[in-house]
């Protein structure tokens, strides 16, 4: 093997812990696959991990081809142009304002709008389908993720007035938050919604999947920073605290309302605490995560409670695990940022107004567009294309009428496959069904 020499502007440090930060972002889709996969009903696990896996294979190859450069391509006010589509011009050499390979940078934001995109899925388990789900990914990652990235990332309007995000509350927590309250509305709820008790299946996948994400986190919040110094460090550090706080809350809301502390409030918190920390790790002090740890539980807890008396079948619940904690997020910046601990800008605790007037400004319109963009390209996709499966599929479950196959086999081995998912053919080579209930 022949050893070749660092490109003139490259830190190994900062490319070795973005490498590392890289991979820890990967691994929380499918982490994300695990928790959602627990909150819904057994027939629907696998067509629900399905989702997330999905969003691995079509968004990246979308964010390599157009959403990249839509997102990093220019500084324009709205969109970034299409100087880098197909990778054109991304190569060894560093990153503008990092110092870490362009090639390794695009990879990192890679790993942001993968997972944003499948985080919307969880408005929409146990009725959308599958291929009409994947369609979906790819155009939002494209007018939705890229734009709003490039809006506070990527020089565009809100970035040339200043407003503050660390790690993605603009383009991943409200982005898919407000996003998924669209998606809900336009698709509409699942038909036993509302007449019966409609549980998660395994609350053990859901502690799992949430501490995996925890753990992924710290290389999503520290890896923002795009380097091994102080705003990566500090990052890391409030990603620990600040989560920690909202269990602590969240464990005596808990107490308060229903007498337990469940599993999956505890695990619903753990997302809750990374969400709202996301936007501010990186500028205020520890002591301030600690405080917006706790105070972000306390609108997403009743956002939660408030919702399952609705029709709205925004069913694991994005909006307030990420919607309104990245907005609580994006807000506090506005009061607690500290220019001694960020070196970039002071909030309103500290004698600036201006910064709280523009984080409440992407507070404002960034939900805005997200919600309008994604309930109308949700309405128009559904003039071409069906975007739920029949009342009797969804009965039946997702699982074998969308893949084929079952996340638990029957006692007999048999899969329940008709001949709306396989052919004839291939039906006949197939165990006799053993019917699964609904």
């Amino acid at each position: 093997m022949v050893a070749a020499a660092t490109p003139p502007g490259i830190n190994p440090g900062d490319t070795a812990w973005m490498l590392i930060a890289t991979a820890l972002v990967l691994m929380m889709t499918p982490a994300l696959g695990l928790f959602y996969a627990g909150l819904v009903r057994a027939k629907n696990v696998l067509n629900t991990f399905m989702m997330s896996i999905g969003a691995l294979g079509v968004v990246a190859v979308t964010w390599a081809v157009v959403g990249y450069s839509i997102a990093f391509g220019g500084h324009g006010p709205l969109i970034g142009g299409f100087k880098n589509a197909f990778l054109s011009g991304v190569g060894f050499g560093p990153r503008a304002g990092t110092a870490i390979p362009h090639l390794l940078f695009f990879a990192f934001e890679a790993t942001f709008c993968i997972i944003t995109a499948a985080l919307i899925s969880g408005a929409v388990v146990e009725r959308m389908r599958y291929g009409t789900f994947l369609i979906f990914m790819v155009v939002w990652s494209i007018v939705v993720y890229a734009v709003l990235a490039h809006w506070v990332w990527g020089g565009g309007w809100l970035a040339q007035h200043g407003t503050l995000d660390f790690a993605g509350g603009v383009p991943v927590e409200m982005a898919s938050g407000f996003s998924a309250l669209a998606a809900a509305l336009a698709v509409g709820p699942r038909k036993d919604y509302g007449r019966q008790a409609l549980l998660p299946h395994n609350a053990v996948y859901v502690l799992l999947g949430a501490g995996l994400l925890w753990f992924g986190w710290f290389g999503f919040n520290g890896g923002s920073g795009y380097t091994i110094g102080n705003p990566g460090v500090l990052a890391f550090t409030n990603t620990l605290l600040a989560p920690a706080c909202t269990l602590v809350v969240w464990f005596l809301l808990d107490l308060r309302r229903g007498g337990h502390v469940t599993a999956v409030g505890a695990a619903t918190a753990i997302v809750v605490g990374c969400v709202g920390i996301t936007p501010a790790c990186g500028y205020i002090s520890p002591i301030w995560a600690m405080v917006l740890g706790g105070l972000a539980a306390l609108p997403s807890y009743a956002i939660v409670v408030w919702r399952t008396r609705t029709r709205v079948d925004e069913t694991l619940d994005v909006l307030a695990a990420h919607g309104l904690a990245g907005l609580t997020g994006i807000l506090f910046i506005g009061f607690a940022a500290q220019k001694s601990w960020n070196g970039v800008s002071d909030g309103l605790l500290y004698g600036n107004l201006h910064q709280l007037g523009w984080q409440a400004m992407a507070a404002l319109v960034v939900p805005a567009y997200a919600f309008g963009a994604t309930f109308g390209l949700l309405k128009l996709m559904g003039l071409f294309l069906p975007l739920r499966v029949s009342e009797r599929v969804e009965s039946l479950g997702l699982d074998t009428q969308q893949h084929g196959e079952e996340a638990y086999a029957s006692a007999e081995g048999a899969i329940l496959v008709t001949t709306e998912s396989l052919g004839a053919e291939q039906e006949a080579r197939l165990p006799v069904a053993v019917p699964v209930q609904p």
